[in-house]
């Protein structure tokens, strides 16, 4: 989709008129006639072909001069899956934006951290997306508004410099010129019995995602694998504290058929927008499973596997770090004794948090208080001890960077290059951590009893030549093959 697919028209005039959810985030439509912008499958009745333009981003939409839908609410689409699945500039870049960078660092901090100049991340991003990383960061800030407006009974000064805004005066403008109405005016839209009455900081939103959605391997690995203390699975959702660049949150995480439910109770507001993308990223929920599926389909072992239970999702991370450090304590033991050492090290050396909803009770340690670990206090065997320190020393000191914006074929090499580290932890940071869609685990023992079930090779060399045909969805299969097994992760908890 370099040119992007705004760029088909009849693709594009094909999809709206079928009112195809599967193509919202993919695309925008604008009316000429209303100035109104659309996504593809919004309810009302398709304006006819010659007042359409077809635009690559909501925030595309808005500099050209169009409003949101007040019906189909495209600003609240899925992401493009285009950022899933890439690793060039424009998807580290977009990914980075999602993470809140340009507010709390600005475009120059953008351009930092991917190592390019602002008007190299410039060029390219209003080449492929019509709008620069401030227009983009702006669109995020009228979506972080309008939820916050929607969902809080916050005063709007407070949403205002919440939701990243320098001044209210900028708010107002903005929501209005967005959404054409301005903030009062959006509250007073909503039912006054569905008026919330959260306590400060606490939030209930739905997350969107492209169906089908199978929630099994999703939650179940996601439960299966929890640290005490940080993640538990309570009342039918996946709760977990989270760090966040201005404090710290609780996310609870409800699969629905048509959303994933999703309460967020903050210490500081302004931190929303961040833990949101966090919690999307980790479910997947950009995600494109008819591409996905589709490719997979093609192989006639895989076939029947994806036709049993369409839509597995890649269980991710919501810190990258945190995810390094437990794919080391989870080297060749198996994931009760993973749980337990990660769950010590979270009660040792985790910050507090409070949580009277459930039994959370601290943030994963910080590589920067692992660092300062006594090495001999580590029970566990030496080899992998010294592993551990190394990898907690050189994040602790920046040497090595894990985060949305890695590319993923450097930071893997990095990875192997380091003591201790061989294929299978790479390949699990790069999948789970990184967001690698292509990542792949031949010699993961449970792939190898999957193969050996299925019929396919078993050997690592053999498995990666006959997975050749996945790509560049590998790191999908390995969900698939997984879920051969009865091993709990494959499972929804009861």
């Amino acid at each position: 989709m370099r040119n992007g697919m705004h760029a088909d028209r009849d693709r594009c005039l094909r999809a709206v008129q079928s009112k195809d959810a599967r193509f919202d985030g993919w695309f925008f439509t604008a009316v000429l006639t209303t100035r109104i912008y659309c996504r593809p499958s919004c309810p009302v009745v398709p304006p006819k072909p010659e007042n359409m333009v077809f635009h690559p981003s909501a925030a595309a939409c808005q500099q050209a001069g169009f409003r949101a839908c007040k019906r189909c609410r495209p600003d609240t689409s899925p992401g493009s899956p285009e950022w899933n699945h890439r690793a060039d500039l424009v998807a580290r870049a977009m990914r980075l934006i999602g993470d809140g960078v340009v507010d709390r660092e600005g475009v120059p901090g953008l351009a930092a951290r991917l190592g390019y100049s602002t008007r190299q991340i410039e060029r390219q991003l209003l080449a492929e997306l019509g709008a620069g990383p401030l227009a983009l960061a702006r669109a995020q800030r009228a979506q972080t508004a309008r939820l916050l407006v929607e969902t809080t009974t916050l005063p709007m000064a407070q949403i205002a410099f919440a939701a990243g805004f320098s001044s209210i005066r900028t708010f107002n403008d903005t929501v209005r010129e967005v959404y054409a109405l301005s903030p009062s005016e959006l509250r007073a839209r909503l039912p006054r019995k569905g008026a919330p009455a959260a306590a400060p900081g606490a939030l209930a939103l739905r997350l969107p995602f492209r169906a089908p959605l199978n929630p099994d391997n999703l939650f179940g690995h996601l439960a299966a694998t929890a640290v005490p203390g940080v993640e538990e699975w309570r009342d039918g959702a996946y709760r977990r504290t989270l760090r966040l660049p201005y404090g710290h949150g609780i996310a609870a995480l409800t699969p629905q058929p048509d959303h994933i439910a999703c309460r967020l109770t903050l210490s500081d507001l302004r931190d929303l927008p961040v833990a949101i993308s966090r919690c999307r990223r980790m479910l997947d929920l950009d995600a494109d499973p008819e591409a996905v599926d589709g490719r997979l389909r093609t192989d006639p072992v895989l076939a029947p596997l994806v036709d049993k239970a369409p839509g597995r999702r890649v269980p991710r991370t919501v810190d990258e770090a945190e995810f390094a450090v437990r794919a080391v304590l989870g080297q060749q033991v198996s994931t009760a004794a993973a749980r337990t050492h990660a769950g010590r090290l979270a009660a040792a050396h985790g910050e507090p948090v409070d949580d009277p909803e459930g039994g959370l009770s601290h943030l994963f340690p910080s590589p920067e208080a692992l660092a300062a670990l006594d090495p001999e206090a580590l029970a566990m065997p030496r080899t992998r001890r010294a592993t551990l320190t190394n990898l907690v020393g050189q994040l602790a000191d920046g040497s090595l960077h894990l985060g949305v914006e890695s590319d993923w074929e450097e930071t893997r090499a990095r990875l192997l290059a380091l003591p201790g580290f061989g294929p299978w932890t790479a390949d699990v940071i790069g999948m789970r951590a990184l967001g690698d869609p292509d990542a792949f685990l031949p010699t993961d023992l449970g792939i190898r009893r999957a193969a050996q079930e299925l019929g396919l090779p078993s050997t690592p060399a053999a498995l990666t030549a006959r997975a050749a045909g996945w790509r560049p969805w590998r790191a999908y299969a390995v969900q698939y093959l997984w879920a051969t097994d009865t091993h709990p992760i494959n499972f929804l908890p009861i």
